[in-house]
């Protein structure tokens, strides 16, 4: 009530002592869940229904992006937050794909799959439940009914303003009016007008519409499309225009009565229905054999723990609270030694770079204080360098960001926010000679706090000054 912070008895010490190669990690996170027991089947599944179409969409939605942000700096104000959000899932579908490919993984899963059905055969384990050749018949009925519902979801949600609205309008928003007179109840959105830009959210739609035809079957056209054709000549700009400048959903402070002819007349309340309409036509085609795919799939899970019983088995990720340990470390790849950290100078390096690649844009200030070679306490003791971040076998998926790293005191020595490139397949294997989790060192963590927010009372609030 006083609005006094929260005082913990306890809590995490923090280490500016570093860490060597080969020394103990820890984390401690709350990952989303992985995959790791699935057939080939899936993996096939996900690979080229879920992770292609994803990563297909996101790139032609991100060029768009870019276009308008690099223009201007209001824009890339707005959408820097939602770039990076679906620029995330995008590398993550990129990188799992090249290492499901890079490191055989569906042919390792296949041939695992062929001595588990000699096993079978030998034992009568589960005979009469799972049968292997009937999960790839049903994976392969929903083949394309998953990969065009990717392509649906990432054309039509969370990708421009007007179908988000039209598709919340659609599965029920809050009503608003009396609740004994149905005829004066509406629909109403709040003035969101600070949090996007009208014409790169124009542009995007008219490019996912475009782009979404000339990869589904012509069946999973929403009914739209021939008003695209008969009326605006296969002209998606000019449809696009249209349903912003006559729809009342894109009216600030629109009251929309949808018991009204206007309403129910309105293109933006039908190119909402014409989008869902789709979307329950996709719902049969795949829906049937989804539950038999689970259940041969935790058939295929069983057999596998009673064939190997005399090993030992992790559970999959599930959301809760998961820990891992293991040591700092780097990895080898073509035969080249990966290291296990990187300096301050090398981040210099990029922002010099900047002119040729934007994504290496920064601030001056940051510039400055990472050229500056005077790290003060956060400078490492061994290499008289500023850490940035470090790497170590830990097992790390999606989720996991912003996870503590321990050494073996139990002292933070930072934060894990990523994997590398081929870790990214991780969710459905994980392979302990390549994938590596990426920390961000403490002391470059707190050097920031320090030097660039001036933030002394929360390092004293922590005791590490």
């Amino acid at each position: 009530q006083e609005n006094v912070p929260y005082r913990p008895e306890h809590w995490a010490p923090i280490s500016l002592n570093g860490y060597q190669e080969g020394d103990f990690s820890m984390t401690m996170g709350y990952p989303g869940s992985t995959s790791r027991y699935i057939s080939s089947y899936g993996i096939i599944e996900r690979r080229d229904a879920r992770n292609t179409p994803r990563a297909q969409v996101r790139g032609i939605k991100q060029e768009v992006m870019k276009k308008h942000m690099r223009a201007d700096e209001a824009v890339r104000i707005k959408y820097d937050s939602k770039f990076a959000q679906s620029a995330n899932y995008w590398k993550n579908s990129i990188g799992m794909n090249k290492c499901i490919d890079s490191i055989g993984l569906v042919q390792q899963k296949q041939a695992y799959e062929q001595r588990l059905r000699r096993w079978q055969d030998s034992t009568g384990y589960l005979k009469g439940k799972l049968n292997l050749d009937s999960l790839q018949q049903f994976y392969a009925q929903r083949l394309n009914g998953v990969r065009t519902m990717m392509f649906w979801t990432e054309t039509f949600r969370r990708t421009n303003e007007l179908a988000t609205r039209a598709l919340k309008l659609i599965n029920g928003m809050e009503v608003k009016g009396p609740k004994d007179n149905v005829k004066k109840q509406y629909h109403q959105f709040a003035d969101n007008s600070k949090e996007w830009d009208a014409a790169l959210d124009k542009e995007v739609l008219a490019v996912l519409l475009k782009n979404y035809r000339e990869h589904v079957d012509a069946k999973y056209l929403p009914a739209f499309y021939k008003t695209i054709d008969t009326r605006f000549g296969g002209n998606y700009t000019k449809f696009v225009d249209h349903l912003y400048a006559k729809s009342m959903l894109m009216k600030k402070g629109k009251k929309l009565f949808f018991n009204s002819k206007a309403y129910k007349k309105d293109v933006g309340v039908n190119f909402g229905q014409d989008i869902m309409d789709i979307y329950y036509d996709l719902k049969e085609n795949v829906g049937p054999v989804n539950d038999s795919i689970e259940l041969q799939e935790r058939y295929l899970c069983d057999a596998k723990l009673r064939m190997e019983e005399d090993l030992p088995h992790y559970s999959d990720a599930n959301f809760t609270m998961r820990l891992s340990y293991g040591q700092v470390t780097g990895f080898e790849l073509g035969g080249k030694p990966s290291g296990y950290y990187t300096v301050a100078e090398s981040m210099v390096e990029k922002m010099n770079k900047a002119k040729d690649i934007i994504d290496y844009e920064a601030e001056p200030i940051m510039k400055e204080l990472l050229a500056s070679g005077n790290f003060g306490p956060y400078t490492d003791k061994k290499t008289g360098k500023l850490h940035l971040c470090f790497l170590t076998n830990n097992d790390i998926t999606g989720g996991n960001s912003g996870s503590p790293m321990f050494n073996g005191k139990g002292e933070l020595i930072g934060l894990a926010f990523d994997g590398n490139w081929d870790s990214l397949s991780s969710d459905i294997n994980f392979d302990a000679r390549l994938a590596r989790c990426i920390g961000v060192d403490i002391r470059y963590v707190l050097y920031m706090i320090d030097k660039w927010g001036h933030a002394d009372h929360l390092l004293r609030e922590i005791n590490a000054q």
